[in-house]
């Protein structure tokens, strides 16, 4: 990570993930090219679970090529740092100007990359356990249905887990003055 001084530590990175919601997974193709697709996600320690139809691109890519990288975004906000008059002051100073860029025209983020191998589950038990996790997550207000849903689709879907291999996470945000909250500042 080259901007060091905002990396986050592991737990900072997996309340991303648990919050976020949807991950794009990353992966390569049979032709050796990028393939990326936003999917919804869980996490249960350091494994994270999806589901899928029973054929597809992602399949055939998961079967042939099971190495993943994994991106969540968490707040992403613009910061608005300065009234409208300091503005004005700071555009009269040239030696201020390039602080526009760094403090005005940015943005605030967090950020998780999880590198990992998926690999299809094949236990009955753990299957139903992360459907339900993701139920979980997705539609919460309708799980007294899951039972049925479960019934009626389980042979219609494949359920993978992500194992975390690698976990990096990045924030940039301001405290309440305007100042950039580097590593350790919560």
């Amino acid at each position: 990570m080259r901007r060091k001084d905002r990396e986050m530590g592991r737990e900072f990175g997996l309340s991303i993930i648990d919050k976020a919601r949807f991950g794009v997974v990353s992966m390569i193709d049979e032709s050796e090219q990028a393939y990326g697709l936003p999917l919804s996600i869980v996490r249960e320690g350091d494994y994270l679970y999806l589901h899928s139809a029973k054929e597809g691109k992602k399949v055939d890519i998961f079967n042939s090529s099971p190495v993943v990288n994994v991106t969540f975004v968490g707040d992403v906000a613009v910061p608005d740092n300065f009234s409208e008059e300091e503005l004005d002051e700071m555009v009269k100073d040239e030696n201020k100007t390039a602080f526009l860029i760094s403090s005005v025209f940015t943005t605030q983020y967090e950020s998780a990359i999880v590198k990992g191998r998926v690999q299809p589950v094949d236990d009955e038990e753990e299957r139903v356990k992360a459907l339900r996790l993701i139920c979980e997550k997705y539609t919460p207000d309708k799980m007294k249905y899951f039972p049925y849903a479960i019934k009626a689709g389980m042979d219609r879907v494949n359920v993978y887990r992500i194992d975390i291999r690698e976990l990096t996470a990045k924030r940039k945000k301001y405290d309440s003055e305007g100042k950039e909250m580097k590593w350790g500042r919560m």
